[in-house]
């Protein structure tokens, strides 16, 4: 009798977890989406500000419905790409991304008309984007409250053009890190000497979390690094600033050659992590040099 009631207890507390589990994958997928939109947002965003910039269009891009406008591409760009990475099909990305222009495209009506101002476009737009997502959410409901697993995958692309799309979807902390790192090209500086410490430090972190530094000789050798930079940093701090620029890009450089040495080993970060830190190191020392 008394080891019924236990297994009573968990088959309705599984019946429970069964019956709320569509709605919180449903909510799952909607804070995913919120998130991919924002990181959208900040990492597309000075990338029109550079174009514009040199494209002398800064009036134009200032105007409060182009601006709008704009935010929501970025936004939709970058749901659009987690919403793929996901398994989610074009349709339903199609969809998502028309849910969240559509706000912006019917609000310009009144603030051309002189009845909405700059900021409240910007204001009720977003405010309407999320109801919208939810009503296109939806439409397609077992699209969002089953499990990402349970998306069918994506067909292999059978073209060489398909094949070159998938590579450079591969390659995205690439082009993450250089959206990242667009303000360098264009308005080159010299970090900090101190900065630097965050290079080694974020391995020692990392591996730490990821219980990497556990491999023989591994937690060793991320320590030598870390007291490398140390050295590198008070160097750089003691001597005058010409010299100093010197050391800094090489200090980011030499980095990108250890980021480089991770990711073929493919140990303490992750591989993703590796590549784009790669990749930031090398555009920071170059502009340092060459800018």
């Amino acid at each position: 009798m008394n080891d019924d009631a236990p297994r009573a207890a968990e088959r309705l507390s599984t019946r429970s977890t069964d019956r709320h589990r569509p709605a919180l994958l449903f909510l799952r997928h909607l804070v995913e989406m919120v998130i991919a939109m924002i990181a959208g947002m900040v990492l597309f965003g000075p990338v029109w500000t550079v174009v514009t910039s040199s494209l002398g269009w800064d009036a134009l891009f200032g105007r409060a419905d182009v601006g709008a406008l704009t935010m929501a591409i970025d936004m939709t760009l970058g749901m659009s790409v987690w919403m793929r990475y996901r398994g989610h099909h074009w349709p339903a990305i199609a969809e998502m991304g028309a849910a969240m222009v559509a706000p912006i495209l019917l609000l310009l009506v009144p603030f051309w008309a002189g009845i909405l101002s700059g900021d409240a476009l910007l204001i009720y737009g977003h405010v309407l984007m999320l109801p919208a997502m939810v009503v296109a959410m939806l439409r397609r409901r077992d699209e969002y409250t089953r499990d990402h697993r349970g998306h069918a995958p994506a067909p292999a692309p059978t073209t060489a053009s398909g094949r070159f799309a998938a590579a450079m979807v591969r390659r995205w902390p690439t082009w993450l890190a250089l959206v990242v790192t667009i303000d360098n090209w264009v308005e080159p500086f010299v970090p900090a000497p101190v900065l630097m410490l965050v290079l080694p430090g974020a391995y020692l972190v990392i591996g730490a979390a990821r219980k990497q530094l556990r491999e023989p000789g591994m937690l060793a050798l991320q320590l030598g690094g870390f007291v490398a930079y140390v050295a590198l940093v008070v160097v750089a701090m003691s001597v005058d600033e010409s010299l100093a620029r010197y050391l800094v890009a090489a200090g980011w450089l030499g980095h990108a050659a250890w980021d480089l040495f991770h990711y073929r080993a493919n140990k303490v970060v992750p591989r993703a992590y590796a590549e784009g830190c790669t990749v930031i190191d090398v555009v920071v020392g170059l502009t340092i040099i060459f800018f």
